[in-house]
């Protein structure tokens, strides 16, 4: 076994602790878990910091659990929100936990001595009826001590409904029941969980005088205030449906100098020789952007494939220069419209392509003057040689249009060495 504190405390990942809990770790193999909520049906890199965390206890020779709520997901965490949020149907909550569960199953090991297991709190909660579990639970646990409760004591004045007020007795009896059937002796989560957290291991010690205990990670926040996890669009999901492989690259490769330093040692499975070498090449070259590129393509493999990964970076490359006419028509539309999202846009029909005289004035009048203004314009930067159509270099203003459509329905053309335009054949 590897000293787990230390390797979490190493990388940045300790916020706080209950006292005894490295005594027990480095004395024996031990069961741990986090919980997971499926509010949607897909886990967000914000829920990278706790997957990476079971992944980091699993490398440290313990056993890590992986509990998806579906009972708890009925009733909603007030941790951390500000007002009481819509509650799902069973059926939704379903999907989302088949989803989360297929998600989580690409990290951890399922197989060997310390294999992982991912358990759904709805299976001991549904025949829980509710005169047993106030007096078997309820009693357990004082009002005083929940109001105690950072979470419950900043929703008092917006208001808080008993539903929500219940869920750390909930919660609390998820520690309780693992440690029960399954030995598990260690909740984990994030700083937001610590009160919830404890209220398990109180339960455990109030209900049957056993022992547990608690360690939580902190808040990731980036250098700038913003939120990790966070674009203009929304989260960065795991779902390449919901965020493509490209997008996922790109946010890491765009962390800035400053978070990326502190990202890796979380997100990255290397060793730390490796890592202390790397940072310090970063440190010294930050311009190279060593760690960005090493992260985003280690973590992009890990949650989406290899093959997703080779395609990001092609697109990634195209914006560059450093790209041919075949990588760029290996992308998929929904690839391509995102890796030039933002550029200047035009649409044109086919028949306006087809009796366009020559690349001169496919390029100035036919697509509204949207790349060059004028024809003359359009022929002293193809004589400078300083235009190219989907990659190809124009070398004459009488060109001939006979290129071949993106996806059958996308031209590229290019101005300089960074100004691109793409324009639609509908």
């Amino acid at each position: 076994m590897k000293d787990f504190v230390a390797e979490l405390t190493w990388r940045g990942m300790i916020h706080d602790k209950m006292p005894g809990v490295e005594k027990q770790l480095n004395t024996e193999p031990t069961a741990g878990y986090i919980g997971f909520d499926p509010t949607a049906d897909s886990l967000h890199i914000g829920n990278l910091v706790q997957i990476m965390t079971l992944v980091h206890f699993q490398r440290c020779g313990h056993r890590p659990i992986a509990l998806v709520g579906g009972a708890t997901g009925m009733v909603g965490d007030p941790s951390g929100k500000s007002e009481e949020r819509n509650l799902l149907d069973e059926k939704t909550l379903n999907h989302n936990l088949n989803a989360v569960k297929g998600q989580l199953e690409k990290f951890l090991d399922f197989e060997g001595e310390n294999a992982a297991e991912v358990v759904n709190n709805y299976d001991w909660f549904k025949a829980f009826h509710f005169l047993d579990f106030i007096r078997d639970v309820g009693k357990h646990i004082s009002v005083n001590y929940m109001m105690a409760k950072d979470s419950v004591k900043k929703r008092l004045e917006s208001g808080l409904s008993f539903t929500e007020f219940s869920y750390q007795l909930v919660q609390g009896y998820d520690f309780y029941w693992l440690w029960e059937n399954k030995n598990v002796k260690l909740q984990l989560g994030g700083s937001d969980q610590w009160g919830n957290i404890v209220t398990g291991t109180e339960l455990i010690r109030r209900k049957s005088q056993g022992e547990a205990w608690a360690i939580t990670t902190p808040l990731i926040t980036k250098a700038d205030g913003s939120k990790f996890g966070k674009t203009e669009s929304g989260n960065v999901w795991l779902d390449s449906e919901k965020t493509s492989p490209y997008q996922f690259y790109q946010y890491w490769l765009n962390a800035s100098d400053e978070d990326v330093v502190k990202y890796i040692k979380i997100f990255s499975l290397k060793g730390h020789d490796e890592l202390n070498a790397m940072i310090a090449e970063h440190e010294q070259a930050p311009h190279a952007r060593v760690l960005q590129k090493s992260l985003a393509e280690e973590i992009t493999e890990r949650v989406h494939s290899r093959a997703d990964l080779d395609l990001a970076i092609k697109a990634s490359s195209i914006l560059f220069g450093k790209s041919t006419t075949e990588d760029l028509a290996s992308l998929d539309e929904k690839t391509l419209l995102q890796v030039f999202e933002g550029v200047p846009q035009t649409s044109i029909s086919r028949s306006q392509m087809e009796t366009a005289g020559n690349v001169t004035d496919l390029l100035s009048e036919v697509t509204n003057g949207i790349v060059f203004s004028s024809k003359g314009e359009a022929r002293r930067m193809i004589k400078g040689g300083g235009v190219s159509v989907n990659k190809q270099k124009i070398n004459s203003a009488e060109q001939a249009v006979d290129f071949q459509l993106l996806q059958g329905k996308y031209l590229l053309a290019q101005k300089g060495k960074k100004n691109y335009y793409l324009v639609k054949v509908d």
